[in-house]
């Protein structure tokens, strides 16, 4: 009896898993006549007769079409039939989801099932560290996020964080797009992201500068984290890409340019050192009044008005050897981002434009280092883990071995000059949790050069910023910055004993600030914050140098200040054609005693004979206060999904001042605060702009019109003494300037062949008016600055022969800078004088340069002991004795003119990379 039970137990079973099974196949199994319709159609038909569910891009469904009669045919063989000889392809997964993908195949699972993340919390690493176990890529595999049911609205936000799969550095700057949707994010500097989508299937593509490009193909059911590493592209020399924190059509931003560190290396320029602001003044809009200079100038705006952040940290001169070098280590530089109009409401205190430069962090994983050695300069760059995966550092070093120049000089006069310099980077990164994160930086210059063993020039900068991040959640965010930086330089001159002297200058500034980003929804973002900076300046001083010296000490009084702002913005996209970009910044500026502060009579220039009294102030007490609100506005509207058209206004006040006789940022140079008799400079500047992209994105074009008006700019009298002047206010006068111009560009950003072609016509014209200052400038009239430089153009390219060659072209071509000259000579008293013409009247004539450079690539073998590559450049290919100004000599009673020239000759360099 007990078999017989048996026996039938077990037939029964066979019996019913024969039936299940029959079941199953039955409804994986189609039947019926699909003639000549969409792939839309076909899937409506499916779903509503079976248990199927597709997921797939709308291009799939609008491009095929169906064709086929079936009876009782696997739904794998009908699927078969339908993509036969199309790009696409298929999989079902065990819940009887159909993927359809374009391209390359995919796989419905990862280590034997969906991942699935809805607790909210953001684990580094997780889902690529799982991934990589498994055979194939994880782009071609569905990833689930969130439970089914859970999301009542229908919409769901996916955020996380991007970050190198190498090193497990946070990546900011990433843009995320949406395939088919106008939907995307970017990464903030933490590397976090948030995206919200209606519940679906949706193929995400995450690019990143420098990085490859990737994607992942999300199913979302409800809210949940994903994050998601990158690769490194292997090879040092690529393409060219010059792009905008996101789209440039489709950002809310304006005059907003993002530049690689690959774009900066891949630039030839002399020397052969890469630049990073000689890649930004071939931006439009951007210029440069000498070659030898990095200052620069943005929309009519001087030097001394662009605010240049390193980490954070403001830099005054941001120059090496008077201009040569820039004063950042490009191996240590992440990335460059430069505001020309539609300036952040967190940033402010200067009229024209925000550099600002980001640094690397170092390897969380294993240790590393790059460096090279050009002509005169060598570099060396480690990096790696302190604590693995927790803690980082990150060390550049950058000096110079330039005397063997200057004893190639065949002037006597200069024998024996010495020039060398030096700058340390250090970045110390810290995971306090996964939330938190704490940032060191610190940053140290010094340069030297003695001039015919007689005069001395040293100055140097010096940074220390910490830095502390807190994500209270996906969509809250906090940032506490405190920071300390100076510059100083010194001038000792021994060439007589007797009239031996040390000029010095210093300035001291220390900043706390607090910003804050709170992501109400996709669509609508606030930031927030506050910042206080206080400045000490040492205006000058001059001292005997050596116990035969007779020079008197001298020593003009400290300035101090400080000021204060607290800022708002919201940035609302209205529809998915419409947004507004919308900023409010009030600042407070407090000029501080201990100061003996000048009085002039009313109505009367000031100078030495109008001056009726002098006030002391105390330590501590506030002199003078200067108050106002600064707004930024911008708006895009999008004609097609591929054309935008943008306006923007911003007013700027600027409450310190370089005070200067040249057009150029030199050591020389001081800096002086708004006071009872200087005030503060202010501006406004309305921007209009179209954007067009072309080819599927591949090449970008714009055009941006500007007019920028200021207030109380200061200029000079004629043959104005600036440095040890206990009373400056007398040789400054205050103008009103007027500055418009048109920018284009066209930039291509891939492919063997890219770059950019840009022109700039600008102008920046100034005034003085008030007859209560002293005699007019040109009458009153306007007249333009010695920076104004009309027509600019630029072309810089980029050819990759293959993987391992690529050449470099730089043009650039620009309107010769302002110069006032001698017109006539008279004799008076026995005497010969000179009469000079309107101010600025004249011009020196245009510059022309093409720079070329040739970069090779080592083997592309991963076990190698290093990497390394080679550029070989030519700077001023054809050798045009380019003028950098003009100066007059009285030879025997005749006034000759001389133009001088910094590089009248082709000059050669070849440079040695190398990483490990």
């Amino acid at each position: 009896m007990r078999n017989k039970i048996v026996v039938i137990v077990w037939f029964l079973s066979v019996f019913i898993s024969f039936d299940l099974s029959a079941q199953d196949a039955k409804k994986d199994t189609i039947s019926g006549d699909f003639i000549n319709i969409t792939f839309n159609e076909f899937v409506r038909r499916v779903e509503s007769n079976t248990s199927f569910k597709f997921y797939y891009s709308s291009e799939a469904g609008d491009s095929i079409n169906v064709n086929i009669e079936v009876s009782d045919k696997h739904i794998n063989d009908v699927l078969a039939l339908i993509f036969v000889n199309t790009k696409y392809f298929f999989a079902v997964d065990h819940r009887r989801n159909i993927f359809i993908s374009e391209g390359a195949p995919v796989e419905t699972f990862i280590s034997g099932g969906i991942i699935e993340r809805n607790d909210g919390e953001s684990r580094p690493n997780e889902i690529i560290e799982r991934a990589q176990k498994i055979s194939g890529l994880i782009e071609n595999k569905f990833l689930e996020i969130g439970r089914k049911g859970d999301s009542q609205s229908g919409k769901v936000t996916l955020y996380g964080k991007i970050y190198d799969g190498q090193t497990g550095n946070a990546l900011g700057g990433v843009t995320l797009s949406v395939d088919g949707r106008n939907e995307g994010a970017v990464s903030d500097q933490s590397g976090v992201y948030s995206i919200t989508l209606p519940q679906g299937t949706y193929t995400i593509r995450i690019r990143s500068l420098g990085m490859k490009e990737t994607r992942r193909n999300v199913v979302l059911y409800s809210d949940g984290a994903l994050d998601i590493g990158m690769e490194q592209e292997l090879n040092y020399v690529d393409e060219i890409v010059v792009t905008g924190k996101e789209n440039t059509v489709k950002s809310l931003e304006m005059g907003q340019e993002k530049v690689s560190i690959k774009t900066i290396k891949q630039t030839p320029t002399v020397f052969g050192e890469a630049d990073v602001l000689r890649v930004i003044m071939t931006l439009p809009g951007v210029k440069t009044s000498g070659e030898a200079s990095t200052g620069f100038n943005v929309r009519g705006g001087s030097a001394d008005q662009n605010l240049i952040l390193y980490n954070d940290a403001i830099i005054y001169n941001p120059s090496h050897l008077f201009g040569f070098f820039s004063a950042f280590n490009p191996d240590v530089v992440k990335n460059v981002e430069l505001y020309k109009s539609s300036i952040p409401a967190k940033f402010g205190g200067r009229l024209s434009s925000v550099l600002d430069v980001a640094t690397r962090t170092g390897n969380m994983n294993k240790f590393a280092g790059n460096g090279g050695l050009g002509i005169l300069t060598g570099r060396l760059t480690i990096e790696g883990p302190i604590i693995k995966n927790k803690t980082s550092f990150i060390l550049g070093g950058r000096s110079t071995y330039s005397n063997w120049l200057l004893s190639q000089l065949r002037n006597s006069t200069y024998s024996g000059s010495k020039a060398s310099f030096y700058d340390l980077n250090l970045v110390v990164s810290h995971i306090l949790s996964s939330k938190s994160e704490l940032y060191l930086t610190g940053y140290v210059s010094q340069d030297k050069f003695n001039l015919k063993k007689t005069t001395l020039f040293d100055y140097n900068n010096n940074s220390i910023v910490l830095k502390w991040r807190y994500n209270y959640s996906d969509k809250l965010s906090t940032e506490l910055t405190g920071s300390t930086s100076g510059y100083q330089y010194g001038i000792t001159n021994t060439e007589t004993s007797l009239n031996a002297y040390k000029l010095s200058f210093g300035i001291n500034q220390m900043q706390l600030k607090g910003d804050v980003k709170y992501a109400i929804s996709p669509k609508h973002n606030l930031t927030f914050g506050l910042s206080s900076l206080h400045y000490n300046i040492q205006p000058g001083k001059i001292s005997p140098e050596g116990q035969e010296s007779l020079v008197a000490q001298d020593k003009i009084q400290n300035e101090q200040a400080l000021e204060s702002a607290i800022y708002l913005g919201d940035q609302y996209q209205m529809s998915a054609r419409l947004g507004f970009d919308f900023g409010v910044r009030f600042s407070l500026f407090n000029y501080l005693g201990p100061k003996d502060i000048h009085v002039y009579q009313d109505r009367l220039p000031r100078s030495v004979y109008s001056m009726s009294d002098t006030i002391s102030y105390q330590g501590g007490k506030n002199i003078k206060t200067y108050l106002g609100p600064e707004f930024r506005l911008s708006g895009r509207y999008m004609i097609t999904d591929n054309v935008s058209v943008k306006i923007g206004y911003n007013t700027l006040r600027q409450y310190i001042h370089m005070l200067s006789n040249t057009a150029t940022i030199s050591p020389t140079d001081i800096w002086k605060l708004s006071d009872p008799n200087i005030k503060p400079t202010t501006g406004d500047q309305i921007s209009l702009g179209l954007y067009k992209n072309i080819r599927k994105n591949t090449i970008e074009a714009s055009v941006e019109l500007y007019r920028k008006r200021m207030k109380n700019y200061l200029d000079y009298r004629a043959g104005a003494k600036l440095i040890q002047n206990h009373h400056v206010e007398t040789e400054v006068v205050s103008t009103e300037g007027n500055s418009y111009g048109a920018e284009f560009l066209v930039k291509k950003n891939n492919g063997k062949l890219n770059g950019w072609v840009s022109y700039t016509y600008s102008r920046i014209f100034l005034r003085m008016n008030d007859p209560s200052q002293g005699e007019l400038v040109n009458n009153g009239k306007w007249y333009p600055a010695n920076f104004d430089k009309p027509h600019d153009f630029t072309f810089v390219g980029n050819y990759k022969f293959s993987r391992r060659f690529s050449t470099s072209l730089n043009c650039t071509y620009s309107t010769g800078r302002p110069v006032t000259l001698p017109i006539a000579t008279y004799n008076m008293a026995g005497g010969q004088r000179i009469v000079y013409g309107d101010r600025n009247q004249y011009r020196i004539p245009d510059y022309f340069r093409i720079d070329l450079s040739l970069n090779i690539e080592g083997n592309h073998k991963i076990k190698k002991l290093s990497h390394s590559s080679w550029t070989i450049a030519v700077y001023n290919l054809t050798g045009r004795k380019n003028v950098y100004s003009v100066y007059f000599t009285n030879d025997q009673g005749k006034i000759q003119g001389y133009k001088l020239s910094i590089f009248g000759q082709p000059i050669p360099t070849i440079t040695y990379n190398f990483r490990f």
